[in-house]
Order: structure tokens, then C-alpha cells, then sequence
């Protein structure tokens, strides 16, 4: 393997508690996207309608929503092994109950139990990660576990299309429990004050929500994702809607183009997320974050006009390549903007203000497409993401860049400047203190002299 290849992979080979991390969540994720094809698929052969698998979608994201908005703080008091593990096992037990549903209301609330545990399980990983690593390892941590979740958006509809090609859902229920149940096994084996480094300070539910808003809106780096991916976000749901449309409309590709195409953006999240470190440490996240939006909007804006499904695959896939690294960038970002105690639920509000903005886009994705067509959609989402580049070059202008030396210096914020403030008055004291010592002693010293 090539030295630098091997370099970007040192954290799973030094790193034990990461690598049980890495794999947790490779299994973890792999359940996760095969159970988005399983259930979509189970839901539409039990009703043949498009509006059972729009409930069926809603209930898996709005959780996630909710869960952000009301209860984010819950992933910095709670134990976040304890939740990780907990969502992993409430998950499993969703899955091994589906096979005896057949009521299609059954299978969208089972659908959404699985969403709550999704929407508590994402933040507490993202949250402890950066506790269980060094700090120069930290950001290729975070993009060789950005790159496993995009490798498990490729493996597990696929897994999950041989599974139900071959022995219909409830197959591929049972293979997706087990998935879960790994995880939790993986997570158990990684002692759980590892991912923490701060105790948490809670000041009541309310309090700490309220807190967790004021960080958000006070942090630059904060601002900066939710501003610049909020923004990014109409455009993906453009994307999204208008994919299918593109593919076996306008470029006459069928199912097989429609493979295709999607194959082809998730070759581009995986070499994006993969790459997005190394960008990092040779440009800093003030370039690499415009960079890779900008990637986006060129990528994307070039396919809408694409002639054939061919080239429209290459596009997208270059396109996709910014996105991979972007949400590295946006991992970063979160990970030097808020301290370890209120890390969780930082992105829990971030993760549910993304979420928010992509369902509501989707509906005025829909009606684009519908007016327009797909090429306009995506058009549009590439300008979109344009404009998302400018943003960013904008608001990270300001943003240090925390290598070794700058991190030594770096203002600290939230409880880690009130940690910071509390050492400062436990110096002045001591300083203080010996002074007095020394004044004291200064007059007993001189009468031992003077006799």
C-alpha cells in the first residue's frame, strides 16, 4: 500500500478504542442504509402508493428533527457509549419485529422507534470521537469515519437489493438486527469515560438547551455550518428529487443508467471523504471548504446539461467528490468550535436544522421538476451550491487555523473558557499566597541576619 495510504489509515492501526469505533460504526451504518431500501421497498409492494412511502420517509427523518431541536442536550449528560449501544439494540429489536408485521401503520411506526434511535446514535458518535484519539490524528479520524459511512451508503442498498431479490424483506430484517447487534458488541468493549473528556455540567433540561442555542449562534465555526451547509442543503434536495427524473426521462438511461448514476456519486463521496484530511493539513479549512462546495456546484451544474448518462455519472461523481470532503469539513468545523461537554448537542440542532431544511426543499424540489424538469433542478442546485462557496470563503476568512502552534494559542469558548478563567484565579491566588509567605518571612529573616 502506498505510504500515504497508509499514513491516512495510522488511526485504525495505533488506535484500538477508534478502531472498535470505526467498525461499530461500519456495521452500524451498513444496517442503516440497507434498511432505507427494505423498508421503502416492503412499504410499496404492501400498498402500491407513493404517499405510504412519503410517510414512511417522514417518520425516519423527523425524529431526527425533533430529537435535535428539544433533546440534543441529552447526548453531552447521558453516557454517550450507554446511548450509542442502547440506540444500537433498540434498533435491532425494530428489525427482528418487522417480519410479524403486515399492517403498512405498523411497519411506518416501527420506521419511526428507528429513527429516534438513529437520531440519538449519529450525535453521541460524533460527539465522542474526537475524545477517543490524539490531537493530530483527530481530522483523519474524522474523514476515515466519514469515508466508512459513505462505503456503508454503497455496500448496503446493494446488500439489501440481493437481499430482497432473493428472499424478500424479512431477510434482509433479520441480516439488518444483526448488523446492530455487532455494533453494540464493538461499542461495549470501549470503556465509557473514554468518550468524554469533560464531566458534564447540567443546569437543568431548559438551561442547557437554551445554552447549547446561545454556543450555536455565538461560535463562528458553528454559524459557518449552519449557514454554508444549510444553504448547500436546498441544493442536495434539488439533486435528490430531480435524479430519477434525469436519468430515465431526459438522458433515456432506465434502471440500469439510474444504478449507474448513483454508483457513480458514491465512488465520489468516498475518494472526497477519504482525501478531505490531507487537503486540509496542505491548504486549511479556509480554502478547502469553498473548494469543495465549489466542486459541488461545477460537478452538478455541468451534468444538468449532460448529453448522455455517461457523462452525467463522471459529473455527478466529481461533484460528489466535494460533498464527501465538505462533510468532513463540516465535522471539523464543529469539533474546534465547541467544547467536548457541549459537543452533542451542537450537532444534534445542527444535524436537525439540515434535516428541516432538506425536507422542505424536496417539496419545492418536487414541484421544479415537475414545472421545469430535472435538468432545470439541476441547474439551479448548482448554482445553489455556488453561491454555498462564496459563503464559505466568506465566513471561514476569519477562522484561525488550529495546527499545533495555533491551538496553543487559540481563545478557548463556552465551559472551556470558564475552565480557562477558574485556572487563572487559582494562580493569581497562589501567586498571592506566596507573596504573603514571603513578606511575612522577610522581617524574621532579617533579625537572623542583623544578630
Amino acid at each position: 500500500m502506498p505510504e500515504g495510504a497508509t499514513g491516512r489509515l495510522s488511526p485504525l492501526r495505533r488506535n484500538r478504542r477508534f478502531a472498535l469505533l470505526f467498525w461499530a460504526t461500519a456495521g452500524s451504518a451498513v444496517g442503516t442504509y440497507l434498511a432505507a431500501l427494505a423498508l421503502s421497498v416492503d412499504i410499496y409492494d404492501r400498498t402500491g402508493s407513493g404517499r405510504w412511502l412519503a410517510v414512511l420517509l417522514i417518520a425516519d427523518f423527523l425524529p431526527i428533527i425533533v430529537i435535535g431541536i428539544t433533546l440534543g442536550p441529552l447526548v453531552d449528560r447521558l453516557s454517550r457509549r450507554r446511548l450509542m449501544i442502547t440506540s444500537d439494540l433498540v434498533r435491532a429489536a425494530t428489525f427482528v419485529a418487522l417480519p410479524f408485521v403486515d399492517e403498512p401503520a405498523l411497519i411506518v411506526a416501527l420506521a419511526a422507534v428507528n429513527g429516534v434511535a438513529t437520531g440519538f446514535f449519529r450525535p453521541a458518535v460524533w460527539a465522542g470521537m474526537p475524545n477517543l484519539v490524539t490531537d493530530d490524528e483527530r481530522e483523519q479520524a474524522t474523514s476515515l469515519l466519514s469515508t466508512v459511512e459513505h462505503v456503508a451508503w454503497t455496500v448496503g442498498p446493494a446488500t439489501a437489493g440481493l437481499l430482497l431479490a432473493g428472499w424478500g424483506p424479512s431477510t434482509a430484517y433479520w441480516a439488518n438486527a444483526v448488523t446492530f447487534v455487532l455494533s453494540a458488541a464493538l461499542l461495549a468493549r470501549i470503556p465509557a469515560a473514554a468518550f468524554r473528556s469533560d464531566e458534564p455540567i447540567t443546569r437543568g433540561h431548559w438551561a442547557d438547551l437554551r445554552e447549547g442555542y446561545g454556543l450555536l449562534f455565538s461560535s463562528r465555526h458553528l454559524v459557518t455550518v449552519l449557514v454554508v451547509w444549510g444553504s448547500a442543503g436546498v441544493a442536495t434536495a434539488f439533486v435528490n428529487v430531480a435524479e430519477v427524473v434525469l436519468a430515465k426521462k431526459d438522458l433515456e438511461a432506465g434502471n440500469a443508467g439510474l444504478g449507474f448514476l448513483v454508483s457513480a456519486t458514491g465512488v465520489g463521496l468516498l475518494i472526497g471523504s477519504f482525501f478531505a484530511a490531507t487537503a486540509l493539513a496542505r491548504l486549511g479549512i479556509g480554502r478547502v471548504y469553498g473548494i469543495a462546495l465549489l466542486i459541488m456546484g461545477i460537478g452538478f451544474g455541468l451534468a444538468s446539461r449532460s448529453p448522455t448518462i455517461a457523462v452525467a455519472a463522471v459529473l455527478a461523481g466529481f461533484g460528489t467528490i466535494g460533498n464527501g470532503a465538505a462533510i468532513v469539513y463540516n465535522q471539523v468545523l464543529v469539533q474546534r468550535g465547541a467544547p467536548d461537554a457541549m459537543r452533542g448537542r451542537a450537532l444534534a440542532v445542527l444535524m436537525s436544522s439540515y434535516y428541516a431544511i432538506l425536507g422542505l426543499s424536496m417539496a419545492g424540489g418536487g414541484l421544479i421538476v415537475d414545472a421545469y424538469g430535472a435538468r432545470t433542478a439541476w441547474g439551479l442546485a448548482g448554482c445553489i451550491y455556488l453561491g454555498a462557496a462564496a459563503i464559505a470563503f466568506v465566513l471561514t476568512r476569519r477562522i484561525p487555523e488550529v495546527g499545533v502552534a495555533a491551538q496553543a494559542t487559540a481563545e478557548p469558548v463556552g465551559l472551556d473558557r470558564i475552565r480557562s478563567l477558574m485556572a487563572e484565579i487559582d494562580d493569581t491566588r497562589v501567586r498571592e499566597r506566596e507573596a504573603r509567605e514571603r513578606n511575612v518571612s522577610a522581617p524574621h529573616d532579617a533579625g537572623e541576619r542583623s544578630g
